[in-house]
């Protein structure tokens, strides 16, 4: 039997080991020497092998530990590159916020005790049944990369597990400091106390399971979106180093944030972001005139967020990391 075998993308032909006739040796062996039943039996032992030999020729290097990859990030700090990776993660913030928002508030996903997860923080303390599941997913994501990679960062950073994948080595473009930075914890709490009320219905409809999923992935979102600023401070202090170094030198906070500003682009992005959230989650009526009727997601909702805390907190990230920038 000739078995057809995908691994991640690699295809080949593998002999089944209980195949009689299809192996190389079988093939070049004479069917007269021996009937078909005994050939079988001579063969498994070597279609075995042939097929061993075939996983690991067809085997991705990936899947290898003895093989390390390396990863080109010259062109990231492309002003260009930079830009259209920010709008793309504009499309995924609002399609996930139009996502989670189909499901009531449901307040017992994030209070302790509420759901009884099996999980307690240092001091003891329950997770609540949100704080579990990013827990669990980042275990889940750390093994394959994820946070190795340099535009990520874990909410449980000191929980990270081992990699089950040969690590990438990435071409150092951001400065050593860049791995200190993490405004997860001012993310959680804006997702908390200002995004989860604005977006959801009140109430409760016991879909608690995925409003948390929902809820893990809008975060992770919006912790990419805004520990972004790092490539976009590092792309801007490339483009004026002297200016930036001596605001450094200086540790003139007010300066950088000053000098990093742009009111005109920011009124720009707060003006796209409330047109694709009216665009992407508009409710389409029956009627003859293809107008909607309401939204899924609140544009000025959208719109907020982004002027509101988004940017500022992006700009927050910037403003950490050119401090630290001359450190090494």
């Amino acid at each position: 039997m000739l078995m057809h075998v995908a691994l991640n993308g690699w295809q080949f032909n593998a002999v089944s080991p209980s195949c009689s006739c299809l192996c190389s040796s079988c093939l070049q062996r004479p069917r007269t020497v021996l009937p078909s039943i005994d050939r079988s039996v001579v063969c498994k032992t070597q279609c075995l092998s042939h097929s061993a030999v075939g996983l690991q020729v067809a085997m991705p290097h990936s899947l290898t530990p003895s093989v390390a990859a390396s990863a080109d990030l010259s062109s990231v700090l492309a002003l260009d590159n930079i830009r259209q990776t920010l709008i793309r993660q504009e499309d995924t913030i609002i399609f996930l916020l139009i996502e989670r928002a189909q499901f009531a508030r449901n307040s017992p996903v994030y209070e302790a005790d509420a759901v009884p997860v099996p999980a307690f923080d240092s001091s003891g303390k329950r997770y609540s049944l949100l704080e579990y599941l990013l827990l669990e997913t980042e275990q889940i994501h750390g093994k394959i990369r994820r946070y190795t990679s340099p535009d990520e960062q874990a909410f449980y950073p000191d929980h990270v597990p081992q990699l089950v994948l040969p690590s990438i080595q990435y071409e150092q473009v951001l400065a050593p400091c860049a791995e200190t930075i993490n405004l997860n914890n001012l993310i959680m709490d804006l997702y908390l106390q200002e995004l989860v009320p604005g977006i959801t219905e009140p109430g409760d409809d016991n879909n608690y399971g995925s409003a948390a999923m929902q809820d893990v992935l809008c975060l992770q979102a919006l912790s990419k979106r805004i520990h972004y600023g790092k490539f976009v401070a590092e792309a801007k202090f490339r483009a004026d180093p002297e200016q930036y170094q001596k605001l450094i030198s200086n540790r003139d906070q007010d300066a950088i944030m000053q000098t990093l500003t742009s009111i005109d682009v920011e009124k720009k992005v707060v003006e796209r972001v409330r047109r694709k959230a009216a665009i992407f989650g508009q409710d389409i009526t029956d009627s003859d005139d293809g107008q909607a009727s309401s939204f899924k997601v609140e544009p000025s909702t959208v719109a907020q967020l982004y002027e509101k805390w988004i940017m500022p907190l992006t700009k927050q990230v910037q403003v950490a990391y050119l401090l630290r920038r001359l450190d090494s």
